[in-house]
Parts: structure tokens; sequence; C-alpha cells
């Protein structure tokens, strides 16, 4: 996309979007542009009906999928191209409602106990103690733990905004235990190079590995 590319990425930041975000709408716009093997600006309301539906006959992918390739859409058309009639006349795709998966607390203690180790026993706990969010919680540096006050500061969670959530004394106690074992220095939870947080597919890949090992 070159240029274009360039504008998308400045208005991006300019609305101070996510890092997940950006690479996202990136992603699905490289996606786009290779299907037609033109560059989006070539491209209008006919095409983008084409590709709607070519992501939902063709590929079959899901509401949720479908949606955040109509989301970097949009934004590329509205707001890089200011092109609006573009997309405005195009519906967004419903999303699929689904009951979430709740699990009882003997299930999440099993979990826990099935974590490979004290690391990924402790970041298990953190999530399902404090209600954060997977990158919330990889993100969490030693500052943010207030054993004063037993809170926990989110920062720049979801919308942008910084929150505090309850500390229990289970969870405080854990960190502790983990905290004299691993040695953290700014981050809560590293990487294998202890200088990064821990990233979240590796305690995606963690949660599936233990939750396996209960046959559920």
């Amino acid at each position: 996309m070159g240029e274009l590319r360039d504008r998308m990425l400045e208005e991006m930041k300019l609305r101070n979007l996510s890092n997940k975000t950006v690479k996202s709408y990136m992603l699905q716009m490289e996606l786009y542009s290779r299907k037609f093997g033109k560059s989006p600006a070539d491209l209008g309301e006919v095409d983008i009906r084409s590709y709607m539906r070519y992501l939902r006959e063709e590929k079959e992918l899901s509401s949720s999928s479908i949606n955040v390739a109509y989301c970097a859409l949009k934004f590329f058309y509205t707001q890089t191209l200011d092109r609006k009639f573009c997309i405005e006349k195009i519906s967004r795709p419903k999303r699929e409602k689904k009951l979430p998966i709740i699990l009882s607390k003997s299930e999440v203690l099993s979990i826990l106990e099935e974590a490979k180790n004290l690391k990924y026993k402790t970041i298990l706990m953190t999530i399902y103690s404090t209600g954060c969010r997977l990158t919330e919680a990889s993100h969490l540096k030693i500052t943010d733990i207030d054993s004063k006050r037993m809170q926990v500061r989110i920062n720049q969670g979801k919308g942008k905004k910084d929150r505090y959530t309850i500390l229990s004394k289970k969870l405080l106690t854990t960190l502790r235990e983990y905290w004299k074992c691993y040695r953290p220095k700014e981050w809560l939870f590293t990487d294998l190079g202890k200088k990064g947080p821990l990233g979240e597919s590796v305690i995606q890949k963690e949660f599936k590995s233990a939750k396996k090992k209960l046959a559920y």
C-alpha cells in the first residue's frame, strides 16, 4: 500500500488505537488488497461487498472474523481516504451470540494444580482472581501490585482506561512465593529472556495444556 499504508498507520496512532488493533487492521488491508491485486484506493463499494461474500461463503469465516475485516475497511475508507460512500451502505455482519463457558471453582483449582510450574500457576491464578484480561495480566508490572490497599492496578486496559481490581489474600501469598522464586524486576511475568512481558500465546498454550490434562 506504500503511502496509503503510512497514512492509515498515522491515523490509527492519532486515535490511540491499541497495537493489537493496528496490526490486525493492517493485516486485513493487506489480504484485501492481495485478493483483488489492486490498491484499496482503486476499489469501492462493489468490491467491498464482493469481499464480504468471499469471506463468508468461500473462506467460511466466523462473523467475528468478518467483523474485524469490515472494521479495518471502514477505518481505511472513512478515516484514511474520507470516502464514507464506499462503505456506509454496507451493513456490518451480526455477531454470533455465544454463552461463555464458566468453570466451577473446583475446575479452576484443578487447572491451577495442573499448571507446569509456579510461574504459570501464578499467572493463571492472577487472571481468575482479579478478572483481568489475558493482555492485561501479561503486562502487569511489580509496581501494579499494591499490598497495602490490597489492589491490583490495570494500566491502559480495555478502552485505554486504567482501573483497579481486588487483590485477594490467597493471591498475594502466591505472588510473594512466586517473587521469591523468580525475582522479577519490572514486568511481573517475564519472557524467557526476562526483558519483556510474557507473551499472550504462551499463557494461552499453558492454559489449554493444563485443561487438556483434566480431559474436560
